[in-house]
């Protein structure tokens, strides 16, 4: 592939629901291209985009692909991403790197929750839309009725450019509104001109006024000449749309058929003449010199300067880190700063993506988007910049996980190999994390959803032969006590020689710090337990409180008096005091009434305001309290409750379902608080053989 200046490049992210037709959209525009000489198919498991052998198993996106096509002497570099919700990080860094986006939309299934989130997506970042209506060669598919609704959602900001021309059912042309004229298809994409049929002008005309309206908002010029009823010229208004694009004021509507090869030139055609190239976008980091801004902008006069904004690992291709270049020209073997990581780095190649094939190319302009391979530490996010110049872009932000699953070895063999699998699929997906629970002995992959989670765990099979269990996850409960306790321990043993003597008098009591396992105080007088034990009895407190004897979690709260006891001068040592005092503190915790905490987080749920009653009456079987509901700046309502985190399991399905996948969650630790009865008792037989037995 040939270099392309900075106008001369278009970065376009294809976003929408999932199983709309995004992969196919790319498949139609490659072939039209010359990319390709057949049009795969994702139910064959053939496309440049879905090459992954996850993706074909499943039929559907799970990572973005990325499809670079020449069209009209422009390079369009189309980034392919998933539409299911659990892999929503990667069409978030898909849209950090674009300058604009194509929000795909099926005309059967019509706005789904998927289109929404596009939307906001694309309002996150500004990006300059256009909204393609596919599988239009459906006979029942309502063209009016998509527009209607995304009228409806987003206002006059909605512009249709195009609208399909039907006979007997069939897809067999459009009418193209900026010149106000109609096209029969001939051959596929090809066409020809023809009339405007009747049956079309009630729509026509709505449609047409809709779109000069737009076109006279974009000056007041204009809109004195709209009100005085005069004619815009076809350049006039491809013009103010271009204009009206870039500034987020105006999003065409156009629409095709993709297995069909209809609109799918027309598309490619709008990409080049309405979106933004890279120059037109502002783009700003930190100078590490100065600690001032630098105005980056995609200037190719400006210091080298780029940023890595996804990581690709695959066991056959290797590393490549994908790079957005935000200023200068970069170019085979530059050595280049890594800002992040205060560390040079020769660069190897310079490559473009197209599916899963690489091309070496000499030099990439600012705007561009390449892969360069091996860079060793590198992570997604990290800056590139000179030595003499340091930019940071700083991190891109990611939605967090909440989903959490524990997974063990099924092998034991495989311990280490999961590791390093796990390792790498993280440095790919930065929206999954690793925790190592210590404290309740599990591993937990963390995810967006179930089948985030599950995808995971495939990848681990079909890359590096590792398999894992996946399990629900132990909750961190705690045990403290209520009342207070006094208990005699004494620990004696002979066995021939010296023997073992420890004698200790303890009272315990609740201490009220939650955040401390115990606080330990001697008040001993008379010297009945020799200072030089003190150590010993704090370390049986020590080890007494990591696992409790109510149901073997760790312990909180627990304050103990040493304030009494006895020793042999020959037989007493360090090893039996500390065992008398975990045997006294075992008896005593349970005399002092005994309870399981359980963790309880503040949970926000981010839901429409039809589902806020569904969702309050789900919280509340799930012990939840509502703490209130507030309306948020995109008209949903915004649910904050506590609720314990034993009940959250499954919540990510639960929420999905009752919503159709329009709400969000989030959480983060409250505070303990004493859990119910049953739940007390479920924990304790549950974990009875974990209970430690001091042997007297």
């Amino acid at each position: 592939m040939e270099v392309y200046r900075t106008d001369r490049i278009r970065n376009v992210v294809l976003l929408g629901h999932g199983g709309v037709g995004k992969t196919s959209l790319t498949e139609a525009m490659a072939y039209l291209a010359g990319i390709t000489n057949r049009v795969g198919r994702v139910e064959d498991g053939n496309t440049l985009s879905d090459f992954d052998k996850e993706e074909i198993k499943r039929k559907f996106s799970i990572s973005t692909s990325f499809v670079p096509v020449e069209w009209e002497k422009t390079k369009i570099n189309i980034m392919d991403t998933p539409g299911f919700f659990d892999f929503v990080g990667e069409a978030e860094e898909a849209a950090y790197a674009a300058d604009a986006a194509i929000i795909v939309v099926s005309g059967k299934a019509g706005v789904q929750v998927g289109t929404e989130k596009s939307w906001e997506l694309c309002e996150r970042y500004n990006l300059p839309r256009i909204i393609y209506v596919t599988d239009m060669d459906i006979d029942e598919v309502s063209y009016h009725d998509v527009v209607t609704r995304l009228q409806e959602l987003y206002g006059k900001r909605i512009a249709p450019i195009h609208m399909p021309i039907r006979e007997n059912g069939q897809f067999v042309g459009y009418v193209n509104l900026v010149k106000n004229k109609g096209r029969l298809y001939v051959d596929k994409d090809q066409k020809k001109e023809c009339d405007i049929p009747d049956y079309l002008n009630e729509h026509l005309e709505e449609y047409r006024e809709a779109l000069l309206e737009s076109v006279a908002e974009s000056s007041e010029e204009f809109m004195e000449r709209y009100f005085s009823g005069e004619e815009f010229s076809e350049a006039e208004i491809g013009a103010a749309i271009t204009t009206n694009v870039e500034d987020c004021s105006i999003v065409p509507v156009c629409m095709g058929s993709p297995v069909n090869m209809k609109g799918v030139r027309n598309l490619l055609d709008d990409i080049v003449s309405y979106f933004p190239d890279p120059s037109r976008r502002k783009r700003a980091g930190l100078d590490k010199n100065s600690n001032g801004t630098f105005d980056a902008d995609y200037d190719f006069q400006k210091p080298k300067s780029a940023q890595v904004f996804k990581t690709i690992v695959d066991p056959f291709l290797g590393k490549y880190s994908m790079i957005k270049v935000c200023s200068g020209v970069i170019k085979n073997d530059d050595v280049l700063y890594n800002v992040t990581q205060d560390k040079e780095e020769k660069l190897s190649k310079l490559h473009v993506l197209c599916g899963s094939k690489a091309q070496e190319v000499p030099e990439l302009h600012a705007g561009d988007i390449g892969a360069i391979a091996k860079l060793g530490d590198t992570q997604t996010g990290d800056s590139f910049a000179t030595k003499a110049n340091p930019v940071d872009y700083g991190q891109i932000p990611l939605s967090k996980p909440y989903t959490k699953k524990r997974y063990a070895a099924i092998n034991k063999q495989d311990i280490d190999k999961i590791a390093q699998g796990l390792a790498r699929l993280a440095t790919e997906d930065r929206t999954m994390r690793i925790v190592n629970d210590a404290a309740n002995h599990q591993s937990l992959i963390c995810g967006i959803g179930d089948m985030h989670i599950d995808v995971i765990a495939s990848k681990l099979k079909e890359r590096y032969k590792v398999d894992v269990e996946l399990t629900e996850p132990k909750i961190a409960f705690r045990e403290t006590i209520r009342k207070n306790s006094d208990v005699d321990s004494k620990y004696k043993k002979q066995s021939g020689g010296h023997g073992q003597y420890g004698h200790v008098k303890l009272r315990f009591e609740p201490s009220g710090d939650m955040e401390q396992p115990y606080i330990f105080e001697e008040v001993v007088v008379g010297g009945s337990v020799p200072k030089n034990y003190f150590p010993a009895v704090e370390k049986g407190l020590a080890e007494s409180v990591q696992s409790g004897p109510l149901a073997a979690y760790p312990v909180v709260g627990v304050k103990a008096v040493l304030y009494d006891g006895s020793y042999h001068p020959v037989d007493s040592s360090e090893m039996a005091f500390k065992t008398a005092t975990i045997m006294g503190f075992k008896k005593g915790f349970m005399e002092a009434g005994p309870v399981l905490l359980e963790p309880i987080v503040t949970m926000r749920v981010v839901v429409p305001d039809a589902f806020t009653g569904d969702v309050m009456g789900d919280l509340n079987k799930r012990r939840g309290r509502v703490l209130g509901m507030n309306p948020d700046k995109s008209g949903h309502t915004v649910v904050e409750a506590e609720v314990p985190e034993l009940e959250l399991y499954g919540y990510s399905n639960t929420l999905r379902s009752m919503t159709g996948g329009a709400g969000d969650f989030s959480y983060e630790f409250c505070r303990y608080e004493q859990a119910p009865a049953d739940v007390q008792q479920k924990q304790i037989e549950a974990r009875a053989n974990q209970i430690t037995k001091v042997e007297e």
